[in-house]
C-alpha cells in the first residue's frame, strides 16, 4: 500500500503524528530532571508515579468517547486539551502549576490516542493494516531518535520557546483534525441515543469495560503483553544499571596504535541508540518479511527472540557482543509492534473499536508499573538471575499467546454476541 494512495486521513495524521512525536521527545527525557530539580529527588519520583495512572483512566475514557460519540470528537477534545496545557506550562511561572500542566498533556494524550488507533483501523483493510501501523510506528520512532538530542539544546536553553511551538504545532493539528478529517465511527456504532446525564454516561462506560474485561481471551492478552512489557522496559532500567556495574570501559574500534574507546556510560549510549536507529530503520522491512506470518506466530517469535537476547547479555561484557545482542532482542522488539494494533483491531467489534484499544493500552501501563521489579531484584540477585527472570517474563507470554489462539474463535463469537455499545 503506497503512502500516496493513503485516505487522506491517513496522510494528515502521518504528518501530525511525526511532528508531535518529535516535539515530545524534545521534553520528555528531561522533564523528570526538571522537576527533579524543583522539587527534590524524592519528591520528583513520587510525583512521577502519577502521570501513568492517569494514563489509564484517560485511555479508557478516551476509548469510550470515541465509540459513544465518533473518532473526531475524541481527537479533537485530546488535542485541544494538550495545546491548552502546553500554553499553561510555557506560561506558567509556578513549579506546580508547570506539573498539573505536564499531567494535562498526558491526559490529553491519553483521550487522542485509542480514537486515533481505532480511525486506522476504520479506513484500512485488514491485510494493508500491519503495514499501515508500521508506517507510524517508524514516524514515532523518528522522534524517538532524533528528539532527545535536539531537546538536550532546547529544552535545556530554549524551554518556552520549546513549549510555544508545542503549543503552535497541536494548535494547528486540531484545526487540521476540525477542518479535514472525516467521522469514521462505523454505522452500525453511530445509531440514535438518548441524552444521558453525565453520572448514566459513566455507569454506561463501567458497564461496557466490564463486558470487555470479562473476555477471556482478551484478558489473557494483556496479562501476556503485560509480561512482555516488563521485558521491553528493561532496556532502559535494568541494562542501564547492568552496564553501569559491570560493563568496563573499552575500545569499540582500534587500529596499529590508534583505538576509539567507550566508557560504560557510552557503551549504554550506543546500545540505546543502535535499538532507535534499527527502529526507524527496519520496521517497514521486517513488517514486510513477516507480511504472511499469523499474528499468533509473530507474537511467539518476538517474545522468544527479544527474551534470548536480553539473557544473553548475562554472559557477557564484550560491546560488539552487547551490540549484537541488542539487535536480537530489537528485531523481536519490532516485529511485533504494528502486529498489536493490528490484532486489537481485527479482534475487537467495529462497534466497540475503540474501547478495545483504550483497554489495550493496559498492558502497557501496567507492564511500566512493575518493571522496575527487576531493578529491584538485582539488590540480592547476579545478573544471570536478573536476566534470567526476565526471560522468564517473555516465556511466560509465550505460554499465555499459545493459550490465546486455541480459545480466540469461541471467545470472539460470543464477545461479540454480548457487547452492545
Amino acid at each position: 500500500m503506497y503512502w500516496l494512495k493513503w485516505d487522506l486521513n491517513l496522510k494528515i495524521r502521518l504528518i501530525g503524528d511525526t511532528l508531535f512525536n518529535m516535539l515530545f521527545w524534545m521534553y520528555f527525557p528531561f522533564i523528570t530532571l526538571y522537576f527533579s530539580g524543583a522539587f527534590g529527588k524524592s519528591v520528583a519520583s513520587l510525583l512521577m508515579t502519577v502521570p501513568p495512572l492517569v494514563g489509564i483512566f484517560a485511555n479508557l475514557f478516551g476509548g469510550f468517547l470515541s465509540d459513544r460519540f465518533g473518532r473526531r470528537p475524541s481527537m479533537l477534545l485530546g488535542s485541544c486539551v494538550q495545546s491548552a496545557m502546553f500554553a499553561v506550562f510555557a506560561c506558567s511561572t509556578n513549579h506546580w502549576l508547570d506539573y498539573v500542566a505536564y499531567i494535562g498533556i498526558g491526559l490529553g494524550g491519553s483521550i487522542f490516542t485509542p480514537a486515533s488507533s481505532a480511525m486506522v483501523a476504520d479506513i484500512t483493510s485488514e491485510k494493508d493494516r500491519r503495514m499501515v501501523f508500521a508506517t507510524f510506528v517508524t514516524g514515532r520512532n523518528i522522534g524517538a531518535v532524533f528528539g532527545p538530542a535536539l531537546g538536550a539544546v532546547f529544552f535545556i536553553h530554549y524551554r518556552t520557546e520549546l513549549l510555544w511551538t508545542c503549543t503552535l504545532v497541536t494548535l494547528l493539528y486540531f484545526i487540521t483534525i476540525w477542518w479535514k478529517i472525516r467521522e469514521t465511527l462505523p454505522v452500525q456504532a453511530n445509531r440514535p441515543r438518548k441524552q444521558e446525564k453525565l453520572s448514566g454516561l459513566l455507569k454506561e462506560q463501567i458497564r461496557n469495560y466490564g463486558v470487555i474485561f470479562k473476555d477471556k481471551a482478551f484478558a489473557i492478552y494483556i496479562l501476556a503483553g503485560v509480561l512482555v512489557t516488563i521485558a521491553f522496559m528493561q532496556l532502559d532500567m535494568y541494562l542501564a544499571t547492568y552496564v553501569k556495574e559491570y560493563v568496563p570501559a573499552q575500545p569499540l574500534l582500534a587500529f596499529k596504535g590508534w583505538s576509539f574507546t567507550l566508557s560504560n556510560t557510552g557503551v549504554f549510549g550506543w546500545m540505546i541508540g543502535l535499538n532507535g536507529l534499527l527502529f526507524v530503520l527496519c520496521v517497514m522491512p521486517v513488517t514486510k518479511l513477516f507480511e504472511h506470518w499469523s499474528d499468533r506466530n509473530v507474537f511467539i517469535f518476538s517474545s522468544v527472540l527479544f527474551g534470548l537476547g536480553m539473557f544473553l547479555m548475562s554472559f557477557t561484557t564484550n560491546v560488539w557482543l552487547l551490540l549484537i545482542f541488542v539487535t536480537i532482542m530489537t528485531i523481536g522488539e519490532l516485529s511485533r509492534s504494528p502486529v498489536t494494533e493490528s490484532f486489537v483491531s481485527k479482534y475487537a467489534p467495529a462497534h466497540a473499536r475503540g474501547q478495545y484499544m483504550g483497554a489495550s493500552n493496559l498492558q502497557y501501563s501496567l507492564g511500566r508499573f512493575i518493571a522496575p521489579v527487576a531493578v529491584f531484584l538485582s539488590s540480592w540477585v547476579a545478573p544471570v538471575g536478573v536476566f534470567g527472570f526476565i526471560f522468564l517474563c517473555t516465556l511466560l507470554s509465550v505460554g499465555l499467546y499459545i493459550l490465546l489462539f486455541r480459545i480466540i474463535p469461541n471467545e470472539k463469537s460470543s464477545a461479540e454476541k454480548s457487547i452492545d455499545l
